[in-house]
């Protein structure tokens, strides 16, 4: 609901911060994932791929925090003046974006396991495997997690482009709400 001054509230710190983190990580998280497929075999890679494990399980926990944060504290609503088709795309698009964010971890979770790997959360937590080791389902897994991440790519890419529509060209102050500078929208 709009504000006396007409403004539109943003989103609460807690969810900006969640937010921005967890886009950090998957952004970074997909760039090192298309780079460590192509290095050779050594010990850069076992550390890339390390790493990449560790921040998956770090977004899948900012994940199921986010969405913990969002059923206690539900989104402030869209404004009115979007047309019907634009909220449901909205809509849409945001819970492909927490369907992927969480199938892709526990994908490649499932893979690491399937692989006979063990796996300790930035080196010290051990994790649990969540299958036994089994080589067809590892390859099974990572075709899974490979189509996951181009789906994830692609839905990233529509909201960034969402992004830019409202900020660039409607300039309806959708993006400030999940920014920190101000947080209300005109």
């Amino acid at each position: 609901m709009p504000g006396a001054d007409g403004s539109r509230p943003g989103h609460p710190s807690a969810a900006k911060a969640l937010h921005w983190i967890t886009a950090v990580c998957v952004l970074g998280m997909l760039g090192v994932g298309l780079w460590m497929t192509g290095l050779p075999l050594g010990l850069l890679k076992l550390q890339v791929y390390a790493w990449h494990k560790w921040i998956g399980l770090t977004v899948l926990a900012l994940t199921l925090l986010r969405l913990w944060w969002r059923w206690r504290h539900p989104p402030p609503p869209l404004p009115g003046a979007l047309p019907l088709w634009e909220r449901r795309l909205a809509h849409a698009a945001h819970g492909a974006l927490f369907v992927l964010l969480i199938a892709m971890p526990i994908s490649g979770w499932t893979m690491n396991s399937a692989a006979g790997v063990g796996l300790y959360w930035f080196g010290y937590l051990p994790i649990p495997d969540l299958v036994p080791r089994d080589p067809a389902l590892f390859e099974a897994l990572r075709t899974v997690h490979r189509i996951l991440s181009k789906l994830l790519i692609a839905v990233v890419a529509l909201h960034v482009g969402a992004v830019i529509y409202h900020d660039v060209f409607r300039r309806d102050g959708i993006f400030r709400r999940m920014w920190f500078s101000g947080g209300k929208a005109p």
